[in-house]
C-alpha cells in the first residue's frame, strides 16, 4: 500500500478495496515512526486528516469520487492552509495560521484529495540543503547524516521515505528538482504561469513557481492535472485551455531529438553522476531516439544572475514582515525603528537576512544599474540560448545536480559553494521553462542520482511522457531507502 502509485491507490480506493480512513492512516502512522528521525513534517494534524478521509469515504459511497478522492498528499508549508499553521520554515510566521487557502490547496480539495500535513523546508524557501528551516535540517531518508536537498527538501524526504504517496513543492532555483535527485524521486518545475501562486508565499515572484513530487513521473502527472489551472487572483497566472499532464505517457521514443547541452557535462560534474547520467542518455539512444550536442553559452552566468535577481525580490517580498500586521513581534523594543529592527533581527536566519542584505544593496541608488538591469540583460540572453536550442532538438538532458547528496553541515561555511549546487537547475527558471528530475541510478555510496530533462514552454506532457517511458524500462524509482524499509 505505502508503495503503490496513485494509479493504484485510486483502483483500490474505488473498487472498495481501501478505504480513504484505512490509507490515511497507515501514511500517519508511518509519520509517527519515521518523522522524528527524518523531520520531513512540521505539522501534523491527525484529527484533521482522518477527518477529511472519512468524508471522501462518505463520498465514494455516494459514487461522487473525483480525481484524486481520498489519497493523502502533503504540502510544502509554504502554501497558506486555513485552520493549520503555515510557517514558511521561519520564526517569523512559526504561529501563523492563515486565514485562507492557497490556490494550489483549493485545488487539491477540489480534487478529493486528504492534506496529510505540512512539510518541512528552508526558511522562505531560501537554501538548497534544508538545513536553514527553523525547525530544524531535514535528514535524507537515504543516509540520514547527509542532506535531502532544498528548499522542498521535507517534500522530498516525505515522498522518498514513503510517508506521503505525493506532495507539493515550489521551485525558484531548482528547489523541487534538486532534492528530488538527491532523493531518488521526481520533481516537476512548471512553465512559469502555469500553477498559481495565490497563498503560494513569495520569495522570488518572477521566479517562483509550484509543482509536485512523487515516485514516478506517471504520479506527476495525476498531480499536475489537479495543481494546474487558471487563477484570476494570481496576475501571473496563465489564461490557458486544461489539458491532461499524462497524455503522452504512450510518447515514441524513436525520432526524439535529444538535446545535450555541453556546459552541462564540464567541469565539476563527479564522475558517478557523469556515468549514470551517460548510462541514461544511452537507453534513449537505444530506443531510436537521436542526440544532439547543443551548447547554452551563458549556463556560466545563470548563478551570479540568478543571485542578483532573486535576493533583489526577496528583499521586496519580505518587508511586509515588520511585526505590525502578523508573524513574529519584538517584545521589547523603544520605539517603531527598534521594533522593525528587533522583530527582523530576531525573525529572520542567517541566511534569509543575507540575501535581504544582497537584494538591498543591488537595489539601491548607484547600483541598481550595474548589477540589477544588468542581469535582467543577461536573464534574456540565457532564454535566447533555450530558444535556439529548441531549434535543434525537442528535449534537453543532463545532470539535475552536479554531486550527490553532501553531509550536513558540510557546506553551511560556503555560501557561495552551496549555491553551486543549483548551476544545472537555474537556468529554467530564468528562462520561465519546465524542468523535470528523475531517478538515474545511484552512486558508491549508495546515494541516488538525478536525470534532468527540460523543454519549451508548456512541454510538460512530452517530459512526463519521456520519463514515463524510462521508467517502463528502469526501476530506480521504485527504490525503497535501506534507512525506512516498508
Amino acid at each position: 500500500m505505502l508503495n503503490a502509485s496513485l494509479t493504484e491507490l485510486s483502483a483500490a480506493l474505488a473498487g472498495g478495496k481501501l478505504s480513504s480512513v484505512e490509507l490515511t492512516g497507515a501514511f500517519i502512522n508511518r509519520i509517527k515512526s519515521l518523522n522524528q528521525k527524518l523531520n520531513a513534517f512540521i505539522t501534523v494534524d491527525e484529527a484533521r486528516s482522518l477527518a477529511e478521509a472519512r468524508a471522501s469515504d462518505a463520498r465514494r459511497a455516494q459514487g461522487a469520487g473525483r480525481a484524486l478522492e481520498g489519497i493523502p498528499i502533503a504540502h510544502k508549508d509554504i502554501f497558506c492552509t486555513r485552520g493549520m499553521r503555515t510557517t514558511c520554515g521561519s520564526r517569523m510566521l512559526a504561529e501563523f495560521d492563515s486565514p485562507y487557502d492557497a490556490h494550489v490547496i483549493e485545488r487539491f480539495a477540489g480534487a478529493g484529495a486528504v492534506m496529510l500535513g505540512k512539510t518541512n523546508m528552508d526558511e522562505f524557501a531560501m537554501g538548497s540543503s534544508n538545513e536553514t528551516s527553523w525547525f530544524g535540517p531535514v535528514r535524507n531518508p537515504w543516509d540520514a547524516g547527509r542532506v535531502p536537498g532544498g528548499s522542498s527538501g521535507g517534500s522530498a524526504a516525505a515522498v522518498a521515505a514513503r510517508l506521503a504517496p505525493g506532495a507539493t513543492g515550489s521551485d525558484t532555483g531548482g528547489s523541487i528538482r534538486q532534492p528530488a535527485a538527491l532523493t531518488g524521486i521526481c520533481g516537476l518545475k512548471p512553465t512559469y504561469g502555469v500553477v498559481s501562486r495565490y497563498g503560494m508565499i513569495a520569495f522570488a515572484s518572477s521566479l517562483d513557481q509550484g509543482g509536485p513530487l512523487a515516485k514516478s513521473a506517471a504520479d506527476l502527472a495525476l498531480l499536475m492535472n489537479a495543481m494546474a489551472g487558471f487563477d484570476a487572483r494570481d496576475s501571473t497566472s496563465l489564461e490557458r485551455p486544461a489539458e491532461d499532464y499524462g497524455r503522452e505517457l504512450g510518447l515514441q521514443i524513436k525520432g526524439l531529438r535529444i538535446g545535450l547541452p555541453r556546459e552541462y557535462f564540464g567541469e565539476g560534474l563527479e564522475p558517478e553522476v557523469r556515468a549514470r547520467v551517460g548510462e541514461a542518455v544511452r537507453w534513449f539512444e537505444s530506443q531510436g531516439a537521436k542526440t544532439v550536442e547543443i551548447t547554452l553559452p551563458n549556463t556560466g552566468l545563470a548563478v551570479p544572475v540568478y543571485y542578483v535577481i532573486a535576493p533583489a525580490e526577496a528583499s521586496s517580498n519580505l518587508s511586509r514582515f515588520d511585526g505590525l500586521r502578523y508573524g513574529h513581534r519584538a517584545k521589547e523594543f523603544s520605539d517603531l525603528a527598534d521594533l522593525y529592527r528587533r522583530t527582523r533581527a530576531e525573525g529572520f536566519g542567517a541566511e534569509v537576512k543575507r540575501r535581504i542584505l544582497i537584494g538591498t544593496y543591488v537595489l539601491s541608488h548607484g547600483y541598481y544599474d550595474a548589477y540589477y538591469l544588468q542581469a535582467q540583460k543577461i536573464r534574456r540572453l540565457v532564454a535566447r540560448d533555450f530558444k535556439q536550442a529548441f531549434g535543434q532538438c525537442d528535449l534537453v538532458m543532463g545532470p539535475t545536480s552536479p554531486g550527490t547528496a553532501f553531509a550536513l553541515g558540510a557546506k553551511a561555511a560556503d555560501p557561495v559553494q552551496m549555491y553551486l549546487n543549483d548551476i544545472f537547475t537555474i537556468p529554467a527558471p530564468l528562462a520561465g521553462l519546465p524542468g523535470l528530475s528523475i531517478p538515474c541510478g545511484f552512486d558508491a555510496a549508495g546515494l541516488p542520482v538525478g536525470l534532468q530533462i527540460m523543454g519549451n514552454h508548456f512541454a510538460e506532457a512530452r517530459m512526463l511522457g519521456a520519463a514515463h517511458r524510462y521508467q517502463q524500462a528502469t526501476d530506480w524509482h521504485l527504490r525503497v531507502p535501506a534507512g525506512t524499509p516498508l
